[in-house]
Formats: structure tokens, sequence, C-alpha cells
């Protein structure tokens, strides 16, 4: 059983996060699911919970086992890491080295496993410069990107930006996890 953080950012896409879990759970993994707050307002950490069959982190702050600091300790125990949907948001952030939540603060902590994002955001937000350069950044320090797909996006836009289907997501896992043997 492969121990995998799945971060889960403020995108209408989060909901698909949830088939993202349930799929990589019955193939066998322990999926340890880390939210941002506007993730946590998409879909409910209890959902989360739920389905993954472990407690769900949205807080840094919170540190329930006073003999760990849990961002750190959970990314001791990966063996990969992925955030889907991945918003433009978290991917500035991880790319300039901001760690002010839970998610970015494992995203830096974490090392030596696969590292995976899945971006969605709205077709002009993908194309921005700022957010390509970021996921430049990003390629360039091992993070792999799981491209987003085109199709209509819930602002009603029809382009590039939404998140790759979950198919897609849990193949790139699977094929990180057998290319880390």
């Amino acid at each position: 059983m492969k121990q995998i953080i799945l971060g889960v950012t403020g995108s209408i896409s989060a909901y698909k996060a949830a088939d993202v879990v349930s799929t990589l759970v019955k193939l066998g993994h322990s999926v340890h699911v880390v939210m941002t707050k506007a993730g946590a307002s998409f879909i409910t950490p209890l959902t989360m919970q739920a389905l993954s069959k472990n407690r769900v982190f949205v807080d840094v702050l919170q540190e329930d086992d006073p003999s760990e600091i849990i961002h750190i300790a959970l990314t001791q125990k990966a063996d990969l890491m992925l955030i889907a949907p991945a918003t433009a948001n978290i991917l500035g952030k991880i790319a300039g080295g901001i760690a002010d939540d839970m998610l970015s603060s494992m995203a830096l902590a974490v090392h030596d496993i696969p590292l995976l994002v899945a971006p969605a955001m709205n077709t002009n937000m993908y194309a921005n410069p700022a957010v390509q350069e970021n996921l430049a950044k990003l390629r360039s320090r091992g993070w792999q990107v799981v491209e987003p797909r085109e199709g209509r996006l819930a602002c009603g836009a029809v382009g590039k930006g939404a998140l790759a289907e979950t198919g897609v997501i849990v193949r790139a896992v699977a094929d990180n996890l057998e290319a880390a043997l």
C-alpha cells in the first residue's frame, strides 16, 4: 500500500477530487487529503474523510499530536504527492516558495518522491504568462504536470483549463509509483 498525499484547492473541479480519492483507495492506496480553506468551501473535508478513511488536514496550526509536526511527518511517510485540482494560486505559492497554509507548507517540505500537479482554471488564467512561468519553474524542480483538458469551463468559456479526467490523473499516479520502484 502506497501513501499518497492529495492536495485539493479552491476550484469548482474540487468535486472531482472525490472520484480521484475513491479510485486510488480502491486500487489499495492510502490517501491523505490536504485541503486549502477555499478547497474545503467547494467540497467538505467530511466527504474526503469518508472516502479516504483518513483524517483530512486543512489548518496548518492544528496539531493534535504534540509529538509530531504533521506537515513534516506526513510528507516523510508519503510515496507520492498530487495536487488536483491545482489552482493558479497554489502553483504561484509553490513556485514562489510561499508556505502560508497546510498544503503549501507540505508542498515545500516534501522531497525525493514523485510530485504531480493537475491544474484547473479558466482558459485565460491558464494561458497567463505568470501561470505558465510558474508551471515551468515547477517542472524544472521535478514536478510533473497532468495537463488540463479542453472543454466547457464553469464560467461558460470553452478552452484549455478543465481538470484532466480522473482516469488520466490516476494513470499518472500509477505510472509514477511504478517508476519509483
